[in-house]
């Protein structure tokens, strides 16, 4: 069964998501991805993978995720996190971040449990 992943990246870590990205590709290629906007037109774009992109964050984007969390179809969210700026949809971040605690998915927010986890899956994949 393939992964379903959820990609997001505040504006100062989209280049961090890249490098990610790019670090884990063979593995992220086998993976179902979806991501917000602009990040998963960086990740298309710059890392060639196949990205279904919803809308920005600030514009509904978090939200998008969260519900397909909600309905079960997200195994796992990377929310690279910017914790040095003001977020001007910060109650959304929040809501996506609730959610996975509630369901109980996993939700990396820095690069070294984005590591982890998709070692951790790479492991136990049977590819």
């Amino acid at each position: 069964m393939k992964h379903r992943l959820a990609l997001i990246a505040h504006d100062n870590k989209k280049a961090d998501m890249v490098a990610l990205a790019r670090e884990f590709a063979p593995f992220l290629q086998l993976c179902t991805l979806c991501a917000t906007g602009t990040t998963g037109g960086r990740l298309a774009n710059e890392v060639g993978l196949q990205v279904e992109r919803m809308l920005s964050g600030p514009m509904g984007g978090d939200l998008q995720i969260g519900a397909r969390l909600a309905m079960g179809e997200v195994d796992a969210i990377i929310f690279l996190r910017d914790p040095m700026t003001p977020q001007p949809h910060e109650p959304d971040i929040n809501a996506l971040v609730r959610a996975c605690d509630v369901h109980d998915v996993p939700c990396a927010t820095n690069l070294s449990t984005a590591r982890l986890m998709l070692l951790q899956w790479m492991q136990q994949s049977p590819v």
